[in-house]
């Protein structure tokens, strides 16, 4: 039989979860991990057939497991990702108490947390929240003035294309996500219409090197967020899209336009059968183009400052701009039979009764560490580093955390009491 009070419960099986239990278990804290589905469940259930990492694999670095395989500069299919996940659970065999859902986390008096899950109540007296911050897919109250004869999905149940019925798709949204199922329904012959919103791109390579090979040794990827230019806004800027397919590539939205591909701007509303969008598109490609010469920029600034001797690449210049910004289409005379919703995720930590979380429901922390003494955050986008909540840097949050917790397990419980 399991016990049923632990020193530290941690709350989710993803690589967050599965990092932090690596360092209590070299530390021999008794812990146990609980994951609602199967352990690392995001990657298994809610990635698309031809996803693939946009980092390189020599950048999946989790505690004690590191990228061993052939391609260090590749990108791993999504199979390959819960491949090497499986191998790493494998590896040291955490306390997994799988497919349990915890329903609600509370503080008893005298210091104690109580975890009440579908395996019953536990106790602990450390807690650590691995739950990440993209939990509840985001899909807009509008979309339900849609005709019930076109097919909606966010992009999280997106599996390829032959699974959506024939016509045209209209993707909503041009984060990671977005411009990659696009880009996948484009490959093989869909027509597709896409609402532009504000994402950033970035280059793939940029004078002879993969560009984040740059901005890991010119020390971007290790700018802490309370020294980065951006501050805590950083926190809310959706991820730049590129791509990891066919060895790495960069996503301009403008040649998809070339190659038949419709741009509008960002949703507004939906009348009837009419999708309404804002006067934005040619603003929102042009700022997208502003981020991707940021960054060639700073890579010049390195390369300069460093002395480097690094081959120089021609001026960018734009292979298509919009003659004007379509404000409506007609999905209905469009063909339309199908809509991807890819614009993000929302947080959901109703279970967790505790005075943790902001005015939008987002955690209060600094590095991890909640305004409550004994409860913890991992996985957070942004929770330190670029690299956080990521295969790069998770495992350097968690080390950080570790040390906070096994402090605190060596304190005298009169003290934690109180």
């Amino acid at each position: 039989m399991k016990p049923s009070h632990v020193e530290v419960a941690v709350i989710g099986g993803g690589q967050a979860g599965l990092s932090i239990s690596w360092y209590l278990k070299k530390a021999g804290i008794e812990h146990v991990v609980f994951e609602r589905h199967r352990v690392v469940n995001e990657w298994r259930s809610a990635r698309w057939d031809s996803f693939c990492l946009v980092t390189p694999n020599w950048q999946c670095r989790l505690p004690g497991f590191p990228y061993d395989g052939v391609e260090p500069d590749g990108f791993m299919l999504r199979d390959d990702i819960v491949s090497y996940l499986d191998r790493y659970v494998a590896s040291f065999e955490p306390p997994l108490m799988e497919h349990t859902h915890v329903k609600r986390l509370r503080k008893l008096p005298g210091g104690h947390f109580e975890i009440d899950t579908s395996a019953g109540t536990w106790h602990a007296n450390q807690v650590v929240i691995a739950t990440g911050g993209y939990q509840i897919p985001t899909v807009p109250r509008s979309a339900e003035r849609l005709p019930d004869s076109i097919l909606q999905l966010h992009s999280s149940n997106y599996r390829n294309p032959a699974s959506l019925p024939a016509g045209e798709v209209l993707v909503v949204g041009t984060g990671q996500s977005g411009c990659q199922i696009a880009e996948d329904l484009h490959r093989e012959g869909r027509k597709v219409h896409l609402a532009v919103g504000t994402a950033p791109r970035a280059p793939r390579r940029y004078r002879g090197r993969e560009v984040t090979d740059w901005l890991t040794e010119s020390g971007y990827y290790a700018i802490p967020i309370d020294k980065h230019p951006q501050g805590e806004a950083v926190r809310d800027k959706t991820n730049h899209y590129l791509s990891g397919r066919d060895g790495g590539k960069e996503i301009d939205l403008r040649q998809f336009a070339l190659e038949g591909m419709r741009l509008y701007g960002r949703m507004k509303d939906i009348a009837g059968s009419t999708m309404q969008f804002e006067p934005d598109l040619r603003r929102n490609l042009d700022s997208a183009d502003a981020s991707y010469l940021n960054i060639r920029a700073a890579v010049d600034r390195y390369i300069a400052e460093a002395g480097i001797d690094a081959p120089l690449e021609p001026a960018y210049t734009p292979v298509w701009q919009p003659d004007v910004d379509p404000t409506e289409l007609d999905v209905t005379a469009s063909n339309i039979t199908s809509v991807i919703w890819s614009i993000g995720f929302g947080v959901d930590y109703r279970w967790a009764e505790l005075p943790l979380f902001d005015g939008r429901g987002h955690p209060v922390h600094k590095r991890g560490i909640s305004v409550m003494p004994g409860v913890y955050f991992l996985g957070l986008p942004w929770q330190n580093t670029w690299g956080s909540g990521r295969f790069a840097d998770v495992g350097l949050d968690a080390q950080f955390l570790i040390d906070r917790i096994a402090a605190r397990v060596a304190q005298p419980a009169t003290t934690l009491a109180a």
